[in-house]
């Protein structure tokens, strides 16, 4: 026991200094633009379990470690929106057992949030799931409506899962409930013999009827492994958006790679904002 006591004590004192060198590049980082919004494309967790020769599935915990980092990085440095693309549409056309299994660590990984309420309730985080939700077993959407409840009344940052999720799902979804809410309008002027609804259907009809219009548009897109592909996500939201793909494969993604993803942002937010305020 006597042997093992400074070597904790070094432990909390390197630590402590991790922490106050992030603090200090951190305030650093925020004498220029921070992100409001950063979009993840979780890519690469089979990959690291294959890389070290690990057992199915254990690429799948390292990832959600590394995804618990990530979010603690993003807040820290004063990210409010981050999005991660945890299960695509396109996903439920894979071998009904491939499916059964990405459901229950999906269900495992919810449950895993739960517990880690401590860190949610730090960074006051709320968190949303972004998709159709119907298509998920009942067990994993359960678990989806129990951890959007418990963070509800959370306002200070938001965490957007995206699940049963593809933009193009999304894109025609908005379309016909733009098409849907347009016409209930003129039936009504009609009935009220009223000409104050305009019949044309806006941008701004749509954006308000897609999953992701509870959140401002993406400032970085990020896909982990080195990969440069959409894979379907985020295509409307995504126009302006710089695109960051790091090298690191999901489970070795974290503060760095956040830094960095910030760094180039800033970089290149003069041109970002010139081509919002072109559009």
């Amino acid at each position: 026991m006597e042997e093992e006591r400074p070597t904790g004590v070094i432990d909390k004192m390197l630590g402590g200094v991790n922490r106050t060198m992030r603090r200090l590049l951190f305030n650093f980082l925020s004498l220029g633009p921070i992100p409001q919004h950063i979009a993840f494309i979780m890519d690469g967790n089979r990959r690291f379990a294959k890389k070290w020769n690990l057992e199915e599935g254990a690429g799948h915990k390292a990832g959600f470690l590394a995804l618990m980092s990530v979010l603690k990085y993003c807040y820290e440095v004063g990210v409010k929106y981050v999005t991660v693309y945890a299960f695509s549409l396109d996903n439920f056309n894979r071998r009904p057992d491939e499916v059964r299994y990405v459901m229950d660590i999906m269900h495992e990984k919810i449950e895993g949030f739960l517990k880690e309420m401590e860190m949610v309730n730090r960074y006051g985080v709320r968190v949303l799931f972004i998709g159709d939700l119907n298509r998920l077993d009942e067990p994993v959407r359960v678990a989806a409506e129990k951890a959007m409840e418990a963070t509800a009344k959370n306002t200070k940052t938001y965490l957007l899962v995206c699940v049963a999720y593809t933009s193009s799902h999304e894109i025609p979804r908005a379309v016909y409930e733009a098409c849907q809410e347009k016409s209930r309008g003129l039936e009504v002027s009609s009935n009220e013999n009223s000409n104050n609804v305009d019949d044309v259907i806006k941008v701004v009809d749509l954006e308000k009827h897609m999953y992701m219009g509870v959140a401002p548009d993406p400032d970085i897109l990020v896909r982990s492994s080195g990969e440069t592909r959409l894979s379907n996500f985020l295509l409307w939201q995504s126009t302006n958006s710089l695109l960051y793909s790091p090298k690191a494969l999901w489970p070795e993604m974290g503060f760095w790679q956040v830094v960095w993803g910030i760094l180039k942002y800033q970089k290149s937010y003069y041109y970002l904002e010139k081509k919002k305020k072109q559009a």
